[in-house]
């Protein structure tokens, strides 16, 4: 399940560079129709308009496109078959067999149930990859209005993030989490997944503002000047490094776990990678290949965000139970021994009293000077 789910992941990341490369080469338009590429071809075949390339290259996206929504069925297929008692996942082959062998053992009502916050994480991919797809249909039937293609990027987000969570909860119970820092912490790690799905909205601002809004003849956004919304998603961004760099000091303070610590520098890496790529891009005229690497890096700041979030807190692993909870084999198993200990208690006890009646009877036996009869067998007894 979680190699499944980080194709998951992967598919969905893919979704933002493939589609900045549409956008940053002028290609928006190469395809004038949805879901056909033209009024007459389903295919990049035929005029419109627009060179060759630009329509091979729309239509490959919505190809690459079809490819992710087949991926992000397979996940929900597999999140639907998935039982909670199945072998730690992320574990060697070796611990997985022992699991599965241990589950079959214990019978079908040891072996756990579907995960339902499993299911409801995987179906959100193919249904948000639909309501994209969709919301592309209407970003080329609009001629690329901006509000359109900023929301056809800002569909991503939530995608993303639920293949994240299925990535990450496919290897741990259902149990209620655990924190692992304090509050204060934790109240500063969601304001970093605030601030930074903000600054994603405002990239979107920038560039359907700019020279790189899709096509040469666009509508772009007139409310503030290219100079000014620029100044705004650098000013956001300088906010996102302060607040990263806190967290990752506040974790490194309070003694959070070592993982947790390494993802809070790798956040604060990416961050400030990004800052030196947009002020690289911005002074150098916005070269396309540029603003695409800058474009691409917001899959892996997203990802690094949230899998930073994730690690916060721990629900133990699939099929044990909560931290502080006592594992159900365990009790089983102790119950079991405690029987066994009173059975053997009570058969000592009668062991016990029967050698205290026979020795009741020798000694009664001393006092009369007759022999105690031995009880007769069952045949005896008959005749």
């Amino acid at each position: 399940m979680r190699r499944i789910a980080l194709a998951g992941v992967v598919a969905s990341a893919a979704i933002i560079p493939t589609g900045a490369a549409v956008r940053l080469s002028q290609s928006g338009l190469g395809c004038t129709n949805w879901p056909k590429c033209t009024a007459t071809s389903l295919v990049a075949a035929g005029a419109s308009g627009d060179p060759l390339i630009h329509r091979w290259i729309e239509f490959g996206n919505r190809m690459i496109t079809a490819v992710i929504f087949v991926i992000a069925i397979a996940v929900f297929v597999a999140a639907w078959r998935f039982r909670d008692g199945h072998a730690r996942a992320g574990q060697d082959g070796g611990q997985a067999r022992a699991g599965q062998t241990r589950a079959g053992q214990d019978g079908a009502g040891q072996r756990g149930s579907r995960r339902r916050d499993l299911v409801w994480l995987a179906s959100a991919q193919p249904a948000g990859i639909a309501i994209q797809a969709g919301v592309g249909g209407i970003v080329v039937l609009t001629k690329l209005a901006p509000f359109w293609v900023s929301l056809h990027y800002l569909a991503t987000i939530p995608v993303l993030a639920a293949a994240v969570a299925l990535h990450v909860r496919c290897t741990e119970s259902a149990a209620r989490a655990r924190p692992l820092v304090p509050r204060l912490v934790r109240l500063v790690a969601l304001a970093l997944v605030a601030v930074v799905a903000v600054m994603f909205a405002a990239g979107t601002l920038v560039t359907g503002t700019g020279p790189l809004a899709g096509a040469r003849s666009v509508p772009r956004y007139h409310f503030l000047s290219l100079t000014a919304v620029t100044q705004l998603h650098a000013d956001i961004g300088w906010a996102l490094g302060v607040l990263a760099l806190a967290l990752a000091l506040m974790l490194q303070l309070v003694n959070a776990p070592a993982r947790a610590v390494r993802l809070s520098w790798l956040v604060l890496g990416l961050i400030g990678l990004q800052g030196v790529i947009g002020y690289a891009q911005y002074f150098s005229g916005l070269p396309a290949g540029l603003v695409w690497v800058h474009v691409a890096n917001t899959a892996l700041i997203w990802i690094a965000v949230l899998r930073l979030t994730f690690a916060l807190r721990d629900r133990g692993w699939p099929g044990e139970p909560a931290p502080g909870q006592p594992d159900a084999t365990i009790a089983q198993t102790g119950s079991a021994q405690i029987g066994s200990a009173q059975t053997g208690s009570a058969q000592t006890g009668s062991a016990q009293t029967g050698s205290a009646q026979a020795g009741s009877a020798q000694a009664a036996s001393t006092v009369t000077g007759q022999p105690i009869a031995k009880p007769l067998s069952g045949d005896a007894a008959v005749r």
